[in-house]
């Protein structure tokens, strides 16, 4: 028996791997993954359940220091951030895709811990300003006991509760299509 691949066989392999790898970056690019890269709360909006999170960001105290990212990954390390960028951005594109994302988009426990430490990462000083004049006990500021400081400051960043009917508008920079527009008219 003959193990040597034929000439055509390899052809055809080189092609379908060929095809393969070119869609894959072609969805990577339709998903915009190199925004998600940096900080630029811009990509946010790449997908429009987030314009009313994005355009209440606008018009709140933080958006003058921070961006997105200050509040919604870990700092510890830059693995850990790019690691919860990653496994955050396949789930929402996951019920993006299967249609199963909800109008008032709530975190969930893992995203809500991280938001908790960020608050009190950047909000240090007036934490401990809190417990030494007794406005706030210690376990309070703690992460998963007490009060989450969203419990008081619900309308701090985003206003209190968004959805896409909230601030129907709102004047976000929604990207532009990635679609070339020769194919849109191949498309139509």
């Amino acid at each position: 028996m003959d193990i040597r691949i034929r000439y055509s066989h390899k052809l055809i392999l080189i092609i379908l791997l060929g095809v393969i790898a070119g869609s894959g970056w072609l969805f990577l690019y339709l998903l915009r993954v190199q925004d998600y890269l940096g900080d630029s709360p811009a990509a946010c909006v790449n997908c429009h359940v987030m314009g009313p999170y994005y355009a209440t960001w606008q018009h709140s105290s933080h958006n003058r220091g921070t961006t997105c990212n200050d509040c919604h990954v870990p700092h510890e390390n830059i693995a850990k951030k790019y690691f919860f960028k990653a496994n955050d951005g396949v789930r929402h594109t996951y019920k993006f895709l299967t249609n199963t994302e909800r109008q008032t988009i709530q975190a969930i426990p893992s995203s809500s811990e991280v938001i908790m430490n960020n608050c009190i990462r950047c909000h240090t000083q007036l934490n401990t300003e809190f417990v030494k004049t007794g406005r706030v006990d210690y376990m309070m500021t703690q992460v998963g006991e007490g009060k989450a400081c969203w419990d008081c400051h619900r309308q701090v960043t985003h206003g209190g509760t968004n959805s896409l009917s909230s601030t129907p508008y709102a004047l976000v920079p929604y990207p532009k299509s990635p679609v070339p527009e020769w194919l849109k008219k191949i498309m139509k």
